[in-house]
Formats: C-alpha cells, structure tokens, sequence
C-alpha cells in the first residue's frame, strides 16, 4: 500500500511558485503536569527572540487520599517542604527550567510570558520535593511564539500545487522509514511531537459509581491479531450510535478506509478532481475480542500518509442509562518506524498519548456536541507501555468520557 503512495507521489511535480508569509509563527500546545513526575519534558526547543506564553489550571486526582490538597499552580500552603527546587517560591506552584540540566528553575504559577535569548529546551514542574504534597496535577498551555522564522515560506500558491507538494512532502516522509535515510529509524511529521489542541474544558462533578465501576472493569488496552498488548484505552463516549456519527463528522473526523486497494484508487481520483484524500486506512485491532467497529482519522490532506490523528473506537457491552457506551484508543500518528514483529515499515506514534485523548475530547466540545466532559482514574491505570509494534508510550491514566448531546 505506502508503495502505491510513492508512486503516485514521486510522478508529481514540485511546485516553484511560493508566498510570502509572516515573519513570526505561532503554535498552541497542551501538556499534563503531575505531582509524582519531577519534570516534564515538553519537546519543545527554543530559540532566542522566542516568546513563550504559560498558563495553567488545576485537576484533580479522584483516587487520591483524601486530606490532600488540590494541586494548584499558584502553589498550596503546606508544611515540610524544607527542599524545595525554587526555594523562594511557594511549595507546589508551576516551574519550569530551560535546560535538562544545571538550569535554575523560573517561577510561572498561574501564568507567565518568558522572552527567550538563548537556544533552549522547556520543560515544566511543580516545585516540591515530596510526591504527595497535592493531589493532581496541572493541565498547561503553552503558546510558542518564533521570532526567527524566515519570512518567507514554501507554501504553494495555488491548488495544483498544493496538491502536489503535499503528495512530495508525504513521499519524501515515506521515503526516509522505508529506506532508513537521515539520521535516525524514524521521521516525525512533527518533530515537537506534541498536542496543539487547547485542553478540553472538563467538569469536576464526580461519575457516578455504577458508570465508575463498568469503567474499571474495561480492558485497559487493544490487541493485535497476535494477541500482542497495544495502544491504551483512554476515553469513553456515551451516546447513541447516530449521535456518535453525527458529531464526529461536525468535529471534521472521517470514518478511515477499511480496504487498501480501494484507498489507492480513491487517492488517485480525489488528488485528480482537486480534493483532498482524508481517510487512509488503518490497521485492525482489537477489544472484546472483535475488531474496531470504526476508525476515525483527521490529518492535513495527503501528508497524513506521515501524520494523522486517528482512533478506533468500539461498542461496550454494556448500557448507561438507556444510551450506548462507546470505548477508543486514540494515537497521533508522527511518522515512521521500523515494526519490530516483522521489521517492516510501519507509522510512530507521539509517546505522549494523552495528547490525542485531549484532541478527541476538545474536537468534539469546540463543534458543541458534548453535555460535559470528565477524566477518570481508573483502578489499574496504563502509565507506561509499549504498543504492539513495539514503540513505547506515556500517560497519566486516565480516560475521559464524554457525554454527547
């Protein structure tokens, strides 16, 4: 199948006429910040002339114990902290530094605007030296601004052309996993290899017991044909099935090919009638031992050969209240890898997986198609784990279930 699309590529032209853009960029990013990790890395490199903009907000952890504290990025009062990593903050209050190591850390709390002058690396903390000093965690948005971008870009400047490059970009991408050019076993489509969707607005409002008690007893991961464990289960979606439909479709997800060959040939038509080719199959996997009832992909037309966010999603078997429960598995897909069954080529997805979760949850509330939105610890979390091709992944835990309108 990535063989059809290198043809189809490679036969195309690359465009030569470009425009003129701005001279500054800006991108949105969203991460978790937890009490039990001492730093996060957000892959974010940066720049002099950079401006970085930081603000925070607190969730809360439902299993903690209770007596906790909240974490709260503006810090918490609290005794023992006699260690802390920015002694003269408030234990608790949102940090970062811009080195791996040796850096100072900088106090951000709430919200902060940092001016960049030298190359850097971001990470976020919470500034405290005991694992339990609050329950939670942060949810932190980070806006990049560049200030060194050239000022001029190769975006094509007209349809054809896009098309094209589109089509190169992707083939290009392919190219380097398939045949293992550059420098590494994998080509991210987005080297900063982080959500840049705002983080869902979710209430604090507990799930009810008996929807908490069919959650914890979910499987916590999908499988492959080989019964191999992969990707986690990270949220839930109650709503009828036409719902379900109705409101992915508003969000701009597609339902995935489910056929190789008749991809190819709508690849082909859709690029010819100046369209844009949105749904590349997906592999199937499995929960509750059957394959994805759907897949649903959103991407950047044609290079989502490379880069697309994507999810399966299953029916449970079982009802809340009268209406269908709906488990996923949502990955974003960066690039490519080698497969480490079977050595073939195969897509690498962001080990930050709850990125994708956010996404979900966020695409579907920005089209108001949710009545709320909630995360949910459940009893035995995926933290750290590998999907079934091999690659490693990271979360929080938690799910987050959506409740549609």
């Amino acid at each position: 199948m990535y063989r059809k699309w290198v043809l189809l590529a490679v036969s195309l032209s690359f465009p030569t006429q470009f425009t003129a853009q701005s001279a500054s960029t800006s991108r949105d990013f969203t991460f978790q910040v937890l009490a039990s990790q001492p730093w996060t890395d957000t892959g974010l490199d940066l720049q002099p002339g950079d401006v970085v903009e930081i603000s925070a907000s607190a969730f809360v952890d439902e299993a903690a114990e209770s007596g906790t504290p909240a974490c709260n990025p503006a810090g918490v009062s609290t005794a023992g902290q006699s260690v802390l990593p920015l002694p003269n903050a408030k234990p608790g209050t949102l940090i970062v530094k811009l080195h791996a190591h040796g850096a100072t850390p900088v106090l951000v709390g709430a919200r902060r605007e940092l001016h960049v002058d030298e190359a850097s690396h971001l990470f976020l903390g919470m500034n405290s030296s005991d694992m339990s000093l609050c329950q939670g965690g942060f949810t932190v948005q980070v806006q990049k601004i560049s200030g060194n971008a050239p000022a001029t870009s190769t975006q094509p400047s007209t349809r054809a052309e896009q098309l094209k490059s589109q089509l190169g970009n992707a083939a290009q991408i392919f190219l380097s996993g398939q045949f293992g050019s550059g420098t590494s076993n994998a080509t991210s489509a987005g080297s900063e290899g982080a959500s840049v969707v705002p983080a869902p607005t979710v209430s604090n409002t507990p799930l009810d017991a008996g929807l908490r008690a069919e959650i914890d007893g979910l499987p916590r991961r999908v499988n492959d044909q080989f019964n191999n464990l992969g990707d986690m289960v990270n949220f839930v979606i109650v709503g009828s099935q036409k719902d379900l439909q109705a409101a992915l479709e508003a969000a701009s997800w597609h339902v995935a090919d489910t056929d190789n060959t008749r991809a190819a040939l709508n690849a082909v038509m859709d690029t010819y009638a100046n369209k844009d080719y949105l749904t590349m199959p997906m592999s199937t996997l499995y929960l509750f031992g059957r394959k994805q009832d759907f897949g649903y992909e959103m991407a950047e037309p044609i290079a989502m050969v490379a880069s697309r966010h994507h999810f399966r999603i299953w029916k449970a078997p079982f009802t809340w209240r009268g209406s269908e429960v709906w488990v996923g598995a949502g990955t974003h897909d960066i690039g490519f890898a080698k497969d480490r069954r079977n050595n073939n080529v195969t897509h690498k997805i962001d080990p930050a997986v709850d990125g994708e979760r956010d996404n979900v949850a966020s695409s579907l509330q920005k089209a108001e198609k949710t009545k709320t939105l909630t995360y949910y610890l459940p009893s035995n979390p995926v933290q750290d784990a590998k999907n079934a091709t091999g690659d490693g992944y990271h979360s929080d835990g938690r799910l987050i279930v959506i409740f549609l309108q």
